[in-house]
């Protein structure tokens, strides 16, 4: 926890003057209580600029190999991060997902599911609307503009600086349910209403952006 928010410290007043970073909607963020953030995806730089936006620590799943690596796998460790099998057959980090938000921790989830490309919200997968329906938790949709830039879509191994934006977007308050069941309808449901969410607030983190 100290860790974390040293880091955390560290990470935002750095980002702070070099990415000239803008945020708006951070009254949308829940004072307390778990949720899923459902951010964009578009660069490994993604997780910290999450984390910037809240004090309270998050929590994230990672490839198992990553948490493999040497000095690596334990800084993630100690920052939020747990491994999770991509196969889609890892039910620990799925138990540990549900018991996580019911415990009223943050935890972060790529709802496109891996690192995309330019300004289209792709497909989202069904995991955030699950998870979410399943704690019985908000999700709460955040766009994130400027971050492919730092690190893709040029040849030079040097990052850019130019400016990032975050916006936050109103938490979607899934339907209260009594069973422990989560019908596929339901998650469909809840699916395609992020994807209208996250679409929304990174068109604004766009425009946000180039002001």
């Amino acid at each position: 926890m100290v860790l974390y928010s040293v880091v955390r410290w560290i990470v935002s007043g750095t980002f702070k003057v070099v990415f000239r970073v803008r945020v708006r909607g951070l009254e949308h963020l829940p004072k307390g209580g778990g949720y899923v953030m459902a951010p964009s995806h578009r660069s490994m730089m993604d997780i910290p600029f999450a984390g910037w936006v809240t004090r309270r620590p998050l929590r994230y799943m990672g490839k198992q190999s990553v948490f493999d690596i040497p000095v690596i796998g334990w800084l993630f460790t100690v920052l939020g991060g747990f491994p999770v099998q991509r196969d889609g057959t890892d039910r620990k980090a799925l138990r540990e997902s549900i018991a996580m938000l019911q415990a009223g921790e943050i935890l972060l989830v790529y709802p496109e599911g891996t690192r995309q490309h330019g300004p289209k919200i792709e497909a989202l997968q069904p995991g955030a609307a699950y998870l979410a329906l399943r704690a019985g938790v908000p999700i709460v949709p955040v766009g994130i503009a400027g971050t492919e830039e730092i690190l893709r879509g040029h040849d030079s191994k040097v990052p850019r600086f130019g400016r990032v934006a975050v916006v936050v977007g109103d938490p979607i308050v899934p339907t209260v349910r009594d069973s422990g069941l989560v019908p596929r309808a339901e998650v469909n449901a809840l699916t395609d209403r992020l994807h209208d969410a996250v679409q929304q607030v990174f068109d604004e983190a766009y425009e946000l952006r180039n002001r």
